[in-house]
């Protein structure tokens, strides 16, 4: 843990220097000092407030037991599984499937998922996807994602601020240099940033995904919805990522295309990968005897949907019915 400790303070300050170097480029000294107490800022800001950001991002609602009543008691199974204490239960009014967990530590996390991935996965594929949001708490990588996403964020901005500037003159009163080191910034900058998000993000899902897999304690489980999920993101739209994409990499599968390799330019894992992994994972755990039954508290038999609807007519369905 100390390596990964060590790690994520190396890729967050890298961020913060690239965020510094753009204001050196669009103010020269006195930017590069204002840039840097802002992102000083920001940080702290992220750290205490992360959970709150992302939730407002993308317009996610709480729900407990009386408005999404098996969603809930899933999270809550799967939380004392982990080990972890009751999260925030939080659904998004979005018909793309995905879900991610945010929060600065175990004791303030979240977890939301979107109406479309509960309408579309079953029980039990739903278990494996909150199984690995839950694993990303436990793992504390929320609060490091959240915090990356923020700033990233905020480079964009800064290059976009760049561009309207060059494009509208903002820029004749520089030097040659100034210029050229502002159009290098402009187009370096946010490479550079979401090369960065890219290191947190691929070398989490990973583990994350192993972990996951062993608190529903069944791998298949994830396996199934991911390829459910990655094909949909492909041809389903969501439009609160694609206005904030540096915060792509906080989901469980890209919701901005959906495509994915295992190369410098993925926000993720490619998803086969990660399916092989899962499989060569649950062909272990059979071969060591663990029965890859689960055995979650009151399942319902494959049901799909938002499976309050099983508790009967006229039961609450929660926020995406």
């Amino acid at each position: 843990m100390p390596m990964n400790y060590t790690k994520t303070a190396m890729l967050l300050a890298s961020l913060t220097a690239i965020f510094v170097a753009m204001g050196a480029a669009v103010g020269g000294q006195q930017g590069m000092v204002i840039a840097f107490l802002v992102a000083l800022a920001m940080n702290a800001f992220s750290l205490w407030n992360s959970d709150k950001m992302v939730l407002r991002m993308f317009g996610a609602q709480e729900v407990d037991e009386r408005t999404a009543p098996e969603y809930y008691a899933l999270v809550r199974d799967l939380a004392e599984r982990a080990e972890l204490p009751m999260p925030r239960v939080y659904v998004m009014n979005n018909p793309q499937p995905n879900a991610f967990a945010t929060g600065r530590s175990p004791s303030r996390s979240a977890v939301a998922a979107t109406s479309g991935l509960l309408e579309m996965l079953s029980r039990e594929e739903a278990a494996g996807v909150i199984a690995h949001e839950l694993a990303h708490i436990k793992n504390r990588d929320t609060l490091t994602m959240t915090v990356a996403a923020t700033i990233g964020g905020a480079i964009s901005m800064l290059a976009q601020y760049l561009q309207f500037g060059m494009l509208f003159g903002g820029n004749r009163d520089r030097s040659g240099i100034s210029t050229i080191g502002a159009i290098l910034a402009m187009l370096v900058a946010p490479l550079a940033a979401m090369l960065v998000q890219m290191a947190i993000s691929r070398s989490r899902e990973y583990s994350a995904d192993r972990m996951g897999a062993l608190i529903c304690s069944n791998p298949r489980w994830l396996s199934s919805a991911l390829v459910k999920i990655d094909r949909a993101a492909r041809r389903i739209p969501n439009e609160e990522a694609e206005a904030v994409p540096a915060a792509a990499h906080m989901f469980i599968v890209n919701p901005l295309t959906g495509k994915g390799m295992d190369s410098l330019f993925s926000t993720h894992p490619n998803t086969e990968n990660r399916i092989a992994a899962l499989e060569a994972l649950a062909e272990e755990m059979t071969r060591s005897g663990i029965d890859l039954g689960g055995g979650l508290s009151a399942p319902s038999s494959g049901a799909s949907g938002p499976w309050s609807q099983s508790s009967g007519a006229g039961a609450p369905r929660g926020p995406w019915g």
